[in-house]
């Protein structure tokens, strides 16, 4: 396997990672919350909703990290 054949899939393992911890915080919104059916209220984050937010801004930095190493290898 070549570099970019484990960046490949590191990049797919990394996005999944993704998509999990950001479904993991949209907990109690539906559909109609994105369309703005649910008034918005903003609170401090606590607990794990905090270690959520902060490894979520992780996995991104860590996945455009990979992205951009990954066309500077092709």
């Amino acid at each position: 396997m070549e570099l970019r054949d484990f960046l490949s899939l590191g990049q797919i393992l990394i996005s999944t990672l993704l998509i999990v911890l950001v479904l993991l915080q949209v907990r109690g919104t539906g559909f109609g919350a994105a369309l703005g059916g649910q008034d918005a209220s903003f609170r401090t984050r606590r607990g794990l909703q905090r270690s959520l937010h902060r490894l979520t801004i992780l996995v991104v930095v860590v996945f455009i990290s990979m992205s951009a190493w990954s066309v500077a290898a092709s």
